[in-house]
Order: C-alpha cells, then sequence, then structure tokens
C-alpha cells in the first residue's frame, strides 16, 4: 500500500500544475490587475507602482511569473525562494505583510487552528456532511426496504428538491422562514461561537449532498437486494435484521462511499456562495473576495489547495474500498 500512496501522490503533482497553469491563464486574462482595484492606487505615482511591481515579480514576463509562483525563483539577492511546490504559496497583494499560509491557516490570537479561515471551512464541510450522511443513507435505505410506499415517494420528493434546486435558492427560503418570519435564527449571527448559528448554513450546503446520498443508497440496495446471496442467506433462515445489515447495507456502501469522498471536498471548498451569503468567516469567501481585490497569490494558492484537497478526498475514497470489498487491492 505505502508504493502505491506514493505513487499516487506523485500523479498529483502534474494534475496541480495544470490546475495551476489554468488558473493562472485565466487570472491574467481578465482585465485589470491587483492595484487597478485598490482605491488608494489613485494616489500612487508611476515610479511606486513600478517598484510595487518590481517587489511582487509582477513585471516579470507571464511565462516566469508562472514558473516562479509554482517551482521557485532567484530574488534580487541572487536566493533561490521556492514556490507553491514546496509549500510556498506567496504573499498577498493586499493584505500587506501577510501570506497565503497565514491568512488561510493562522487563527487569531489565542486561538486553536480550528478558528482559521481554513478551520471554519472544514468544520462546516464536515457539519454539512454529517448532516449529509446521517439523513441521507437512512432515508435511501428505508425508501429501498419499502419500495414504491409513501415513505418512498417522500424520500424520492426529498432528493428530486435537492438535486434539482440550488443550494442558495433553498438558503434563500430558509432565512425568509426561520429568519424573517418565525426568527428562530438570527440572518447573519453576530458570533460564531454557539452551535445554533451553524445549523441553518450546514444544513443548506449539505442539502444537495443529502439528496444524492439518498438516491445513490436507495439505488444500490435495489440492486443489492436482486443478488443471488441475498436470496441464499434468506434462504439459509439468517433473520431478516442480520441479511440487512450484515449483507446488504455493506455491499450497498461501496458506490455510496464513492461520492461522500469527493463531496467532503466538495464541501469544504464550493461553499463559496453559502459562506458569502452568511458571511461566514471561512475559506470560500475569502476566495471571493480574492478575486474581486485581483490578488493573485491568494487566487492562486487557495485554487491550488481546494484542488489538492479533491485530489486527496479521491485517494481516500480508493482506500476505503479496501476496507469494505476485501476483493479489491490497491496495486
Amino acid at each position: 500500500m505505502f508504493g502505491y500512496l506514493i505513487r499516487r501522490f506523485l500523479a498529483m503533482i502534474p494534475v496541480l500544475v495544470i490546475v495551476a497553469a489554468i488558473t493562472f491563464i485565466l487570472m491574467h486574462a481578465a482585465p485589470g490587475g491587483p492595484w487597478d482595484r485598490d482605491p488608494s492606487a489613485k494616489q500612487l505615482d508611476a515610479t511606486t507602482l513600478k517598484r510595487m511591481n518590481e517587489y511582487y515579480g509582477l513585471d516579470k514576463p507571464l511565462w516566469r511569473q508562472f514558473t516562479a509562483y509554482v517551482f521557485g525563483d532567484f530574488n534580487s539577492k541572487g536566493a533561490f525562494i521556492c514556490g507553491a511546490i514546496c509549500g510556498n504559496l506567496g504573499p498577498s497583494y493586499r493584505v500587506r505583510g501577510m501570506t497565503v499560509q497565514s491568512i488561510l491557516f493562522s487563527p487569531p490570537e489565542d486561538k486553536p487552528f480550528w478558528y482559521s479561515k481554513f478551520g471554519y471551512s472544514a468544520r462546516l464541510g464536515v457539519f454539512a456532511l454529517l448532516f449529509a450522511i446521517v439523513i441521507g443513507i437512512p432515508v435511501g435505505i428505508f425508501s429501498a426496504l419499502n419500495r414504491n410506499s409513501i415513505f418512498d415517494y417522500i424520500g424520492l420528493f426529498i432528493t428530486t428538491v435537492g438535486i434539482s434546486v440550488p443550494n442558495f435558492v433553498i438558503a434563500i427560503y430558509l432565512i425568509i422562514i426561520f429568519g424573517s418570519w418565525l426568527h428562530l435564527i438570527a440572518i447573519v449571527p453576530k458570533s460564531w461561537e454557539p452551535i445554533s448559528a451553524w445549523i441553518l448554513p450546514a444544513v443548506v450546503l449539505g442539502f444537495g449532498t443529502l439528496a444524492r446520498t439518498a438516491r445513490m443508497t436507495r439505488a444500490s440496495m435495489l440492486e443489492v437486494i436482486r443478488q443471488d446471496y441475498i436470496r441464499t442467506a434468506r434462504a439459509k433462515g439468517l433473520a431478516e435484521r442480520v441479511v440487512i445489515t450484515r449483507h446488504m447495507i455493506k455491499n450497498a456502501m461501496i458506490p455510496v462511499v464513492t461520492i461522500l469522498g469527493p463531496a467532503l471536498a466538495g464541501l469544504v471548498t464550493g461553499a463559496f456562495i453559502i459562506e458569502t451569503m452568511f458571511s461566514f468567516p471561512g475559506m470560500g469567501r475569502e476566495y471571493v473576495l480574492s478575486i474581486q481585490r485581483r490578488d493573485y497569490s491568494m487566487i492562486m494558492g487557495t485554487t491550488l489547495l481546494f484542488a489538492f484537497l479533491v485530489a486527496l478526498a479521491n485517494l481516500s475514497v480508493d482506500i476505503v474500498y479496501v476496507f469494505l470489498d476485501p476483493r479489491i487491492k490497491l496495486s
């Protein structure tokens, strides 16, 4: 397994380089630059702007800017500064004196790591995934075991809504109902300390994953129910509870796990709109702000981090396969 993991991690490198190249091209193809949207830039003379471009390396050719960011380059003193391949995501252009790593991973003073922007997004993603798993898998199982019943129709209706309706539309309706009408929640919480403030963002973020999980679980369970070994288990006189838990659910979870790994990465990295709507102090909101500010290094660093998390989630799914089905071997 160790050799397999080494090969998979090495295979991530060209993937991340391609993602970085696409992001770099799109970023520089957009009009404007890091100083154009700065209100204070109007007060800077041409000499100061030239020095700022030289300091951040923006005066170099685009190909050299890309290679310097990804692989590294020599500074004005002749010292080699390794790039993103060594974990150096670069300095932020808009938050002076801070690097991308410190902005994303450094918590406020006297706070643990989970109070960093990455920590907030990770916690929200985990809460949303737990909500999707705790509700979605039982709904899919009961729908399959009670096919064409009223419970099955209700489950199919919920999954259809969750898949077809965007999460930001669901967020608007829930905010109106629970925030404006019932006054049960604060639309924009003053503090994210109480767990109650996390309920609505986690539900909105995880609802789509819940729907996909329930539908996949139902389809997988219906496929497993038709298998010969299920009829054999029942013919041997095993209790229905044993047949369901030991034979049906375990084998039906393999396709479900396939979507749960990338789903967690998607929940952590794809909460841009939800975090912006709820003014959530996470990584997704910071990413949106960096695009508005044309903060090149923040855009590149956050995109690479998102891509790495997705690749890591896919790798974790392959590893979990081995524990669910002994017939699957890592090679």
